[in-house]
């Protein structure tokens, strides 16, 4: 029998500079007066949670147990949005992108990829050392900026960008593995894989890797005009994680 526990709060929207947002003490605290039980963080806020100490110390992992302990919520995954979507960035999105990369490598495209494939074998050996079983990324996007088909893509285009993000992914899958964690990718709009199509395309390229999976957040199907009801039916065994909020399509002139 499953059960579902929780509810748990995604915090990479929360932090901020000044009290309660500005600490993990105080970030956990506020979630727990909101009624969660759990908190999803981010590894991109090093005043919030230490990733590289987190990866090398059980002594670091057990002050964060504490911290939570005390405020009565625990950890359910770490995320590498912003890691995850450094590993792999179309050329077109190099100057946005840049603020989120740490100013010495800011500029450079291959500095910065490796920076963020180190990061995420980070976060496997981060979410092993704290008993975590899941993990949440993006893909990066090497082929959003030809989503749509005008103007015409030249043969073999998709085929190739699809090739590299699988190449670029394939060895940080295995990290997690090693770890026994299942890496799970957000569908969302801006990455790569932003829904069942291009997640299968991607399954493929990486040779179905079993840590290979889903993060699924309906708000994301609803504003694609996807039908998110029959993507679970179909993707049910990928899918380890999930994000809920609303969202509402509405047609208009």
């Amino acid at each position: 029998m499953r059960t579902i526990k929780g509810p748990a709060i995604f915090l990479a929207q929360f932090i901020g500079d000044s009290a309660p947002f500005n600490s993990l003490e105080g970030l956990a605290g506020w979630a727990a007066e909101q009624g969660y039980k759990g908190i999803q963080i981010p590894t991109s806020a090093p005043s919030i949670f230490d990733l590289q100490a987190a990866a090398d110390s059980d002594e670091y992992c057990s002050r964060v147990r504490g911290v939570l302990d005390e405020a009565g919520i625990e950890i359910t995954e770490l995320s590498t949005h912003i890691q995850g979507q450094l590993l792999a960035v179309h050329p077109a999105y190099d100057e946005l992108f840049a603020p989120f990369a740490p100013d010495a490598v800011q500029g450079d495209r291959v500095a910065t990829q490796q920076w963020a494939a180190g990061q995420l074998k980070l976060a496997a050996q981060a979410s092993r050392r704290l008993g975590l079983t899941a993990h949440a990324t993006f893909s990066g996007a090497l082929a959003w900026p030809y989503l749509y088909p005008w103007p015409q893509r030249p043969p073999g285009l998709i085929e190739a960008a699809f090739s590299e993000l699988g190449k670029r992914w394939r060895p940080v899958l295995d990290q997690f593995d090693e770890a026994g964690v299942d890496l799970c990718f957000e569908l969302h709009p801006g990455e790569d894989l932003h829904d069942g199509a291009s997640f299968e395309r991607f399954l493929k390229e990486v040779n179905n890797h079993r840590r290979c999976n889903i993060l699924f957040d309906p708000s994301h199907f609803v504003l694609q005009q996807l039908d998110y009801l029959a993507f679970i039916d179909k993707w049910r065994e990928r899918i380890k994680m999930f994000h809920v909020k609303d969202a509402e399509f509405r047609p208009t002139a």
